[in-house]
């Protein structure tokens, strides 16, 4: 079976889309049965085509900026293309770290279904029925009508919502399955959990004390009043104006278990100190990562779940 991983990006969140490369190629015992690819934003020329031009979001008018950190999600809709609509595909976000097996779920049966993914947690879940994207298990020869720069491009005019695309709500619902939600663990790290999504932008563990790079939702269909004065700032003081920083992560076996993915990567030639140090200068990673790299333990060797060892680290 043709099968491969895609792990979305832009210059931004590199640095994670390198850890979580790492991480599924360490937690697997199959990796000689599929492809990994890094798919880059700035690898399609229409996104840069559109930088700075109005698109519907959730029925509000926003303005495309490659530059924001989650500019890369339309791509999760490139791999059926990408794999020539043949074989399966997993794509993942670039803030999503395996801690099992890829080729559990690659391999699984799909029962027919072009989709398999989970629930959005919180609202957008409960109250707008929005699937989660970010991972989902794709059956590829059925998803021939995927195109996504069409689709891309007809945000623009005003033709396609990107909130129902992304959550997949133009998909017809019969074509669509859920896997367990270990596969897709918002936040939350157990010995369960078999791919570990830091969701929670503004505590991803690699961006902590760094100015807020990201956009909210100007849409808050419990308390609209939210969605106004959240409008009234940007358009008033601009897309990041009072948006603080990164916050420390909650949790310091996410933290620990993302800095030691990071410290096998440079053990492994698999990024530089020169690169990470460019990304620090950027931005794009903590200031102090070194330090943090200096105190993180070892994880356990695969296929033992890293958190039984981080637990007993801690």
């Amino acid at each position: 079976m043709k099968a491969g991983v895609f792990i979305q990006t832009n210059h931004k969140q590199l640095t994670g889309a390198i850890v979580a490369e790492h991480a599924l190629r360490r937690y697997s015992s199959n990796n000689d049965k599929f492809d990994v690819t890094i798919m880059d934003l700035g690898d399609y020329p229409f996104f840069a085509e559109h930088e700075g031009r109005e698109y519907l979001r959730d029925g509000v008018h926003r303005v495309w900026l490659n530059d924001d950190l989650q500019s890369f999600t339309p791509t999760r809709f490139l791999p059926p293309k990408l794999m020539g609509y043949e074989g399966r595909a997993v794509v993942i976000d670039p803030d999503i770290f395996a801690a099992a097996d890829i080729w559990e779920l690659l391999s699984r049966d799909m029962h027919g279904k072009a989709i398999m993914c989970r629930m959005r947690s919180g609202p957008k879940g409960l109250v707008d029925k929005c699937m989660a994207s970010s991972v989902m298990l794709l059956d590829c020869a059925k998803l021939t009508h995927w195109d996504p720069e069409s689709t891309f491009r007809k945000m623009f005019t005003f033709e396609q919502d990107y909130q129902p695309w992304i959550c997949l709500k133009d998909e017809p619902r019969d074509s669509i399955d859920f896997f367990e939600a270990e596969w897709n663990d918002f936040d939350k790290f157990t010995t369960g959990t078999k791919m570990l999504h830091t969701t929670r932008r503004r505590t991803q563990p690699w961006k902590t004390g760094l100015p807020t790079d990201w956009r909210p939702a100007e849409r808050f269909r419990l308390f609209p009043p939210a969605a106004w004065i959240l409008r009234a700032r940007r358009k008033l003081f601009g897309e990041y104006a009072f948006l603080g920083n990164y916050k420390q992560h909650p949790d310091r076996n996410q933290e620990q278990f993302f800095f030691g993915l990071l410290k096998e990567c440079l053990a492994e030639g698999k990024l530089s100190e020169d690169f990470l140090r460019e990304e620090m200068a950027k931005n794009h990673v903590r200031h102090d990562a070194f330090e943090v790299l200096a105190r993180t333990p070892d994880l356990p060797p695969a296929p033992t779940h890293p958190l039984a060892g981080l637990s007993q680290a801690a």
